[in-house]
């Protein structure tokens, strides 16, 4: 492991393809490259949430889902290989239940803002709906594993309910939707 990364550029991927963690070439641009991406992106995104202060439990918890998505991502990278577990979809879910438990319920829409975590949180969240999309479109031409596309989706759910904790956290309310519409109707 050691010298597994030692080597940065390889000048393989000078023609537009690049390798799949089984030694296959794909275009750069295919559709599965993409779905890396996005989850790549949303990993990163998480990454920028964990620089700002938070409960060692909320720190805990997406240091988690950071080694969850880069799992994904090798299951993307290397067609056919399953490494995230149903127990991670049902980790999320118990997660998602006892923050959600915590808050009031919700009477209008919000919008991302608040404190910066649960803005930067926002844009995790909408990271992770373009990575489903894409890990979709993907499964529909080639077969992902169902668990890493329920633990997506899960996700997206958990950063939502995220935001809001985050800025209950930080003593600041949600940003509430102004519904014009209904109060000139």
């Amino acid at each position: 492991m050691a010298n597994r990364l030692s080597k940065i550029y390889t000048r393989t991927g000078d023609t537009g393809t690049t390798g799949l963690g089984d030694g296959t070439r794909v275009a750069k641009d295919s559709l599965r490259i993409a779905a890396m991406g996005d989850v790549d992106e949303l990993n990163s995104i998480i990454g920028l949430i964990l620089t700002e202060s938070m409960s060692t439990k909320i720190h805990d918890c997406l240091t988690r889902i950071q080694h969850d998505l880069f799992d994904i991502g090798g299951e993307i990278c290397m067609p056919g290989h399953a490494m995230i577990k149903a127990e991670r979809v049902t980790a999320l879910e118990t997660q998602l239940d006892a923050w959600n438990d915590t808050l009031s319920p919700l009477k209008e829409f919000i919008l991302p803002g608040g404190s910066r975590a649960a803005a930067y949180c926002h844009l995790a969240r909408t990271v992770c709906r373009r990575a489903e999309r894409q890990m979709t479109t993907l499964n529909n031409q080639e077969k992902m594993t169902e668990v890493s596309l329920q633990y997506i989706n899960r996700l997206s759910d958990l950063l939502f309910v995220l935001c809001r904790i985050l800025n209950k956290e930080a003593g600041l309310p949600d940003v509430l939707w102004q519904n014009t519409h209904k109060a000139n109707n």
